[in-house]
């Protein structure tokens, strides 16, 4: 894959998805402690996403990293916007924020899940 149809393959799954999470391995299955930790922040609050296992595709993997210019894995686009890697998800869902972000842009999500996170890391 070239890293122009890298990009616009990132671009179409980014704007075509209410909720992309670039990362090693699948939802299911991840491939590494930091997309372990967000997708199941994002597993336990039942937010709807799409995933994208970048381990299965060079032009992907380093694709992503240009598009978003930000060196590591997993990254969360809310919306077609990048959000963030893992410890700024970490940071977010503990603070409020996530939940703000996603409210504004309309993506549903289990309010008394996120509660729960931030009580058993409070």
């Amino acid at each position: 894959m070239t890293t122009t149809d890298a990009k616009t393959q990132i671009e179409e799954t980014v704007k075509g998805n209410d909720v992309v999470l670039y990362m090693k391995g699948t939802k299911t299955m991840p491939q590494c402690g930091f997309s372990s930790r967000v997708a199941g922040v994002l597993n336990y609050m039942g937010v709807e996403y799409t995933d994208v296992n970048v381990l299965a595709d060079d032009g992907i993997r380093q694709g992503i990293k240009d598009y978003s210019e930000w060196p590591t894995i997993p990254q969360l686009y809310v919306k077609g916007e990048f959000v963030g890697g893992c410890d700024i998800i970490t940071e977010m869902t503990l603070s409020g924020e996530l939940d703000q972000l996603f409210e504004q842009n309309g993506v549903s999500y289990d309010k008394q899940a996120a509660e729960k996170i931030r009580e058993a890391n409070g």
